[in-house]
């Protein structure tokens, strides 16, 4: 009997694994860039577990970016993918393309209680729809929603494209000095790695800084080693996730919770938790009230993408 893989493909890294009895195995992370395409990544991993190629029966890759028809193209690394190309290449009988964040999303039907932090309280409501967002290389956003009889459906779409939302005279400041860097200015602009530390430039500006910290990583570093200015900026960052957060959840009616995604707020969890985050997300005027009881969650778990790539091969099987 064929194999089944399960990939889980972002800008930097592409993580892959088998998926045998509901379950993830040997799970393997490659640098896209040392790649030229899906193909060769997934025929060295193969290679790697001594496997050849025709092993695989079913195949189901996460990616950013809107799928649709013969030909994909990655959004935030180099590759391009051919379906008839790759069925061929690698001998596959079914591949299944899906969002990176639909997989994202279907990944929270398979959390487990320690794979998680509370940020705000709540009891999610079972029959709504739940919102997952997440920084990382990009901003991705993601709907889960229940069917019953324990299928789901993740909706994909582009989210972290959305305008950048305002909430007082500081952000609009800032975004004054986004915007006659960038033009338009998305809240993925904002909310990611490289978007953190666009957003520290853009404080150094208005504030009359010299900017000294040159990564995303020197600037999360800093603010949780004390710096005043570093912290500043991290402090901004996750109360604009509050307010794009809250946005999905009035925009969806997501009372069935929000989870927080990503490989770039974990790094700074005892932070966010205590960050600006929870004022600006419940922050909606009028709609304030809307939000008592919706719990958000940031998510630990290691693969929950692969996880969700393997429910949606699980439920096409169905």
């Amino acid at each position: 009997m064929k194999l089944a893989l399960v990939g889980d493909i972002g800008g930097t890294n592409a993580r892959f694994a088998l998926w045998r009895d509901e379950k993830l195995e040997s799970v393997r992370v490659l640098a896209t860039a040392d790649f030229a395409g899906p193909e060769q990544a997934i025929g060295h991993y193969l290679a790697g577990l001594g496997l050849a190629v025709g092993s695989l029966g079913a195949v189901c890759l996460a990616v950013a970016g809107p799928v649709s028809g013969e030909h994909f193209r990655f959004t935030n690394n180099h590759w391009r993918l051919s379906r008839s190309v790759f069925c061929r290449t690698l001998k596959v009988d079914e591949l299944l393309l899906i969002n990176d964040f639909s997989a994202m999303a279907l990944g929270m039907t398979r959390l487990r209680e320690h794979e998680k932090l509370q940020i705000c309280p709540g009891v999610a409501d079972p029959d709504s729809p739940a919102v997952v967002i997440g920084p990382g290389t990009g901003l991705g956003v993601g709907t889960l929603l229940p069917l019953g009889e324990g299928r789901w459906k993740a909706l994909p779409g582009e989210g972290g494209h959305v305008d950048l939302p305002l909430g007082n005279l500081r952000e609009a400041t800032l975004w004054q000095q986004l915007h006659d860097q960038l033009g338009h200015v998305s809240a993925e602009n904002v909310l990611s790695g490289n978007g953190l530390l666009q957003l520290y430039r853009a404080v150094c500006a208005v504030d009359g800084h010299a900017p000294r910290l040159a990564s995303p990583a020197e600037v999360s570093a800093a603010a949780l080693a004390g710096d005043p200015l570093a912290e500043d900026v991290l402090d901004l960052f996750c109360g604009w996730l509050g307010r794009v957060a809250g946005n999905n959840v009035l925009t969806l009616g997501g009372r069935g919770g929000v989870y927080i995604v990503g490989g770039v707020v974990p790094r700074f969890a005892a932070f966010f938790q205590k960050s600006s985050f929870a004022r600006n997300f419940a922050s909606k005027g009028c709609m304030s009230g809307y939000f008592e009881g919706i719990p958000v969650w940031l998510v630990t778990a290691e693969y929950p993408g692969l996880e969700g790539a393997g429910v949606a091969l699980q439920q096409t099987a169905r």
